[in-house]
């Protein structure tokens, strides 16, 4: 006689052993996930939700702390779109998003490609490549600062140097701040990218390898036919993180340049921060915000809905 297998003592209906499992313990059994779940619900909802949607409301009032609010309706948003260092501040924050997202994509994928493996010493490397992503913002920009300090005493000024080159302005020069912005922003970013593109890397089928190599297909070959296409979700997810994140750049502008020299390098987080807490226009700063929010939805499901067209076709 055979001893009875799991089927036969967990049957349908909640039984197990021949005896229904009560309901009050199926119950707690889901519940218990969800308590988990708890504290990080209710951080989110307090310390996300709730000032977002009080963002929403305050963008169509007036805010006068101790004199009252008055609702204005869409003025704020009038006022956003009709002022023009937020329009100057808008091109600047497209050029940093266009080429940071492409660059910190770009240079992620190299990464990923280098870093794949089980070696002892790759686990180190892709450790050391991933500290940026670890260390405050605040931290990665001053650090550059100092690096690109527009003198002859400047570090990076001292490199180039060496090579004959002269004294650069860097971040004070109003045609390259903007530039070493999107540097800082591509090496911030790309370890982080690098980790998504990995996942993507381990699960190809490692026989498309093998049949590759036994067709003869060169190495530009196999990334252009087989890794590419197959990492067709990781890089949709990648291009949205990026895009996103570089949207809503501010400490690394804020620490490096603080929007200047003379707007060059001002963009959509740094301008709303001026209105909110220098010019204290707490309502039309909300409107900024609101505007960016929406903004960032558009992205985000513009790049789904045009992911899951091309995976279909």
């Amino acid at each position: 006689m055979t001893a009875p297998s799991t089927i036969d003592i967990v049957t349908a209906g909640g039984r197990r052993g021949g005896r229904r499992i009560p309901a009050s313990v199926s119950f707690r059994r889901q519940l218990i996930p969800w308590l988990f779940l708890v504290p990080g619900l209710v951080l989110a909802i307090v310390f996300k939700f709730v000032p977002m949607f009080d963002g929403i409301r305050m963008s169509f009032l007036k805010v006068q702390p101790f004199l009252g609010d008055e609702f204005v309706g869409w003025d704020n948003y009038a006022t956003v779109l009709g002022d023009k260092r937020f329009i100057e501040s808008i091109g600047n924050t497209v050029t940093i998003a266009v080429f940071q997202t492409v660059g910190a994509v770009v240079v992620a994928f190299l990464l990923a490609l280098l870093m794949e493996g089980s070696a002892r010493w790759l686990r180190w490397t892709r450790t050391a490549v991933f500290l940026p992503v670890v260390t405050a913002l605040a931290i990665i920009g001053e650090v550059w600062r100092i690096l690109l300090f527009p003198s002859e005493a400047g570090f990076a000024n001292r490199v180039i140097g060496f090579f004959g080159i002269p004294p650069q302005d860097f971040l004070s020069d109003p045609n390259q701040a903007i530039w070493w912005v999107v540097v800082v922003g591509i090496w911030t970013a790309a370890p982080y990218n690098m980790i998504i593109l990995l996942a993507g890397l381990v699960g190809i089928d490692r026989t498309l390898y093998e049949a590759s190599a036994m067709d003869g297909v060169s190495t530009w070959q196999r990334l252009r036919h087989i890794v590419i296409p197959s990492m067709r979700s990781s890089f949709a997810v990648v291009l949205t993180l990026a895009a996103i994140r570089a949207l809503r750049v501010f400490t690394e502008v804020y620490v490096l340049t603080g929007g200047g020299p003379a707007g060059s390098t001002e963009v959509w987080m740094t301008r709303t921060f001026s209105l909110g807490f220098d010019q204290y226009k707490l309502g039309v700063a909300s409107a900024a915000s609101v505007i960016l929010l929406v903004v960032t939805l558009v992205l985000t499901i513009g790049v789904q809905w045009i992911t899951r067209r091309k995976g279909n076709n």
